[in-house]
């Protein structure tokens, strides 16, 4: 291939021109050299022309050098497309892999809801028989009764009936006053057997599974975010100087004292926030952060996407207008999941695995920062510290 290659360039000839030495180069390469230089000389053999000579393109060789630049070409476009069958290879390979994470995974939620459903409906079963069963032992022992009493009835009325044949009229008189009375018997006119109300039975079972069915898949779904789990520390270069961080950068709190700390153009200066050493581009990640004991608070990624506390019991998703939220229970530990592609940002109460509020639609288009402010001390009513959970206390993963 190296004789379709120019010395001066050590490229494939374009308009190749040969000098009266016999040698090859780009018409370009020549005429620029021999402009830069007193003399006329061959780059290879050093020869010197006393005049310039007159350079004419080889037209072989310029031939030739097209047919090899365009085999070069096609050696390019086979390598590429080799590169990008690697490429695709991989992608299927990174694909399986998470299909088959995926059907695990689902295979598992659904095994435990569908013995969920299973036990509720031997649950049902089981309610349904034993009314059943009392019913039938309360009509047993009140069957059993009656035949008793029928059966003292009827020693009564062989005792009557042997009597009252008898010729010895003596004996008549002295069995006649036991022979006179009935033998005791219960008053049967009120009793009988209910059969039991079954109303309800099903529908209240159908009611409770979907209660714990929901339960599952609320913490099916927390189960599933919490496999992006991300090590999340805070960064003291980006934190206002009010704030007060622990050494091992997993807490922040609020301080009166303003701090006298370097100039720093990332530093917040205005709201009591501070942002993760961590940025995540596309993907999914997770992390969870303890809020207890703290009657504001904020949480979520730089740009902000959001949710707030503020008053012990305000909560509001913030992204533009903000939007009030009505939760049953107080947050002890909030999780936060993004998927950058979806465009998906999610907030989770951990301890009752319960989805709080998520933003859907999001423009993503630089790495996110995870932002976290808790917020002013406010006399130390607020002074506990917000708390990012180390990675492997909620994923093994």
């Amino acid at each position: 291939t190296y004789q379709f290659l120019c010395s001066i360039c050590l490229d494939v000839f374009t308009d190749p021109v040969s000098t009266p030495c016999g040698h090859n180069f780009c018409k370009t390469c020549i005429t620029k050299h021999w402009d830069k230089n007193d003399t006329c000389q061959c780059p290879n053999c050093k020869k010197t022309f006393n005049i310039r000579p007159e350079l004419k393109v080889n037209t072989f060789i310029s031939e030739m050098a097209a047919q090899f630049r365009q085999s070069a070409e096609i050696q390019q476009m086979i390598q590429k497309r080799r590169l990008k069958i690697e490429e695709m290879k991989r992608s299927v390979e990174l694909s399986k892999k998470d299909a088959d994470r995926e059907i695990a995974a689902g295979v598992q939620v659904f095994s435990a809801l569908k013995e969920s459903v299973e036990r509720s409906q031997a649950e049902l079963i089981d309610t349904i028989k034993v009314k059943q069963r009392e019913t039938e032992k309360q009509a047993e022992g009140f069957i059993k009764e009656l035949e008793q009493e029928i059966s003292e009835l009827e020693k009564r009325s062989s005792e009557v009936e042997q009597l009252s044949q008898s010729e010895d009229h003596l004996h008549l008189l002295q069995s006649s006053p036991s022979l006179n009375s009935a033998p005791p018997t219960k008053n049967w006119t009120g009793v009988s057997v209910r059969p039991p109300s079954y109303e309800g039975t099903v529908v209240r079972a159908v009611n409770q599974l979907e209660e714990t069915l929901s339960k599952q898949m609320k913490e099916a779904e927390l189960k599933w975010v919490q496999q992006y789990a991300v090590d999340v520390t805070l960064d003291p270069d980006t934190a206002h100087p009010k704030l007060i961080l622990s050494d091992d950068g997993k807490q922040v709190k609020h301080g009166d004292v303003t701090k006298n700390l370097s100039d720093n153009p990332e530093r917040f200066d205005t709201c009591a926030n501070v942002l993760a050493n961590q940025s995540f581009s596309p993907g999914r990640f997770y992390y969870e952060v303890q809020v207890k004991e703290k009657t504001d608070w904020d949480l979520g990624v730089y740009g902000y996407w959001m949710i707030c506390l503020r008053n012990n019991n305000e909560y509001k998703a913030c992204a533009g207008p903000s939007v009030r939220l009505s939760l049953k229970h107080q947050p002890q530990k909030v999780g936060v999941f993004v998927d950058y592609e979806e465009g998906l940002l999610s907030f989770y109460d951990v301890d009752a695995a319960a989805l709080i509020y998520s933003f859907t639609g999001c423009c993503f288009t630089q790495k996110l920062h995870p932002l976290f402010s808790p917020c002013n001390n406010d006399g130390g009513k607020n002074s506990a510290p917000l708390i990012i959970s180390p990675k492997t206390t909620y994923s093994d993963m």
